[in-house]
């Protein structure tokens, strides 16, 4: 390998990707990416790989740059002092700058059996397990999606369109994160498509057995497939390599994305936790904090102050099945708003947006620092609140979209 500075990327997500495509801009940077998987997951169409209209994988060829060389390896611990990190199944990798983009997965379930009985899909293995399991079961087997966030609605709806027997429990209300008017739409899909709705405050579940599903309330149901959506967990390897992280093991960083630890330590993605303030899980907000974290390893080696997150969100979409969606507005917060597309309009733009997220992956690597970092869609630049005066505990791990 060529080049005097070496930057290690951990993580071939979004991104990950993105990052390490975006460094590739200098011809004195070397860039190595860790991924565990040989192609990219296109997580944010893993509901379809388990309705199996998609398999949820881009090859690697089709979106990381060339000069970019790819290391199919889980690193299992980070040693700061030495710069380095430690695969499974290599020998030590020293780096001049780090990027920690290792994602997100399932949260580990504190329902009674649910570890047992259900199946999470955050994964690519995940998901692909579900898929089986599906493929054995007869369609009109009872399915039960546990979670009314983004990927259990959309799961339900998936699986319904095919025909399936689905009843999905929200345990509180349909879509949180939708305004009231988006909610009731959703709902009225949700209907139309035969997916039984349980939410309200009774509408926990208590315990998942190989069968059935009982909820807070006394009742009981019949669940031969049971689905777990129930939030994001993210790995602990910062955690456990001494770094200093939040409440649900992010690293911490300042606004440019730096740890707060290490100065050659940067975090992208969902694993990033910019001053205890994290953006919401989301494929928008990890591709252009990828691109974001890359600006700064390159401020640096230019010698210049990197520039602080402007980042933000205003929208959220959901599909319905293959001919239905909703794209929900928020405000700059990141609060739902009463605006919203849904129907085919909104599966097209949902469709829009899975597919656009390859191809600016595909641009950055053709033309590194291309990608702008103001035209995501469904996102815009605007100033981050101001670091509040303490670290604030972080929110417990939403669930995602698109």
């Amino acid at each position: 390998m060529t080049g005097n500075t070496h930057v290690v990327v951990i993580g071939g997500g979004y991104a990950g990707v993105m990052a390490a495509n975006r460094l590739t801009q200098r011809d004195d940077v070397t860039v190595t990416l860790i991924n565990p998987r040989p192609e990219l997951v296109h997580r944010v169409r893993l509901h379809q790989l388990v309705g199996g209209s998609d398999d949820a994988v881009v090859a690697y060829q089709d979106v990381l740059a060339g000069r970019v060389r790819l290391v199919v390896d889980t690193v299992t611990r980070i040693d700061a002092a030495a710069r380095s990190v430690t695969p499974a199944a290599g020998a030590p990798l020293d780096y001049d700058y780090l990027i920690y983009a290792v994602g997100s997965g399932s949260a580990e379930p504190s329902v009674p059996g649910a570890a047992e009985s259900a199946h999470p899909i955050a994964t690519l293995e995940e998901a692909q397990r579900l898929r089986a399991v599906l493929d054995a079961t007869p369609a009109t087997a009872p399915v039960t999606v546990v979670g009314a966030g983004p990927t259990g609605i959309e799961t339900a709806a998936e699986l319904a369109e095919q025909g399936r027997r689905v009843t999905l429990v929200c345990g509180g209300v349909l879509g949180p994160y939708l305004h009231t008017r988006g909610r009731r739409s959703v709902a009225k899909r949700l209907a139309e498509l035969g997916v039984t709705v349980i939410d309200g405050s009774d509408a926990k579940v208590t315990e998942v057995t190989r069968d059935a599903v009982r909820l807070a309330d006394g009742r009981e149901l019949l669940s031969e497939v049971t689905v777990w959506t129930v939030g994001f967990g993210v790995p602990d390897l910062a955690a456990r390599s001494g770094l200093s992280v939040d409440a649900v093991g992010r690293l911490l960083t300042d606004e440019t994305l730096t740890s707060v630890d290490d100065a050659r330590i940067l975090a992208a993605g969902d694993s990033a936790a910019p001053s205890g303030l994290p953006l919401r899980m989301s494929c928008l907000n990890a591709t252009p904090l990828g691109a974001r974290a890359a600006d700064t390893v390159l401020s640096r080696l230019a010698g210049e102050q990197p520039k602080s997150l402007h980042q933000s969100m205003y929208a959220q979409c959901v599909s319905l099945g293959r001919n239905a969606g909703i794209y929900q507005f928020a405000n700059r917060s990141d609060v739902a708003v009463w605006l919203h597309i849904d129907d085919g309009l909104a599966a097209r733009i949902k469709e829009m947006v899975c597919k656009g997220i390859p191809k600016h992956l595909a641009g950055e690597a053709r033309k590194p620092g291309s990608f702008s970092l103001h035209r995501m869609p469904g996102g815009v630049a605007k100033r981050r609140q101001p670091p509040r005066a303490h670290r604030a505990e972080a929110p417990a791990a939403a669930d995602r979209a698109a």
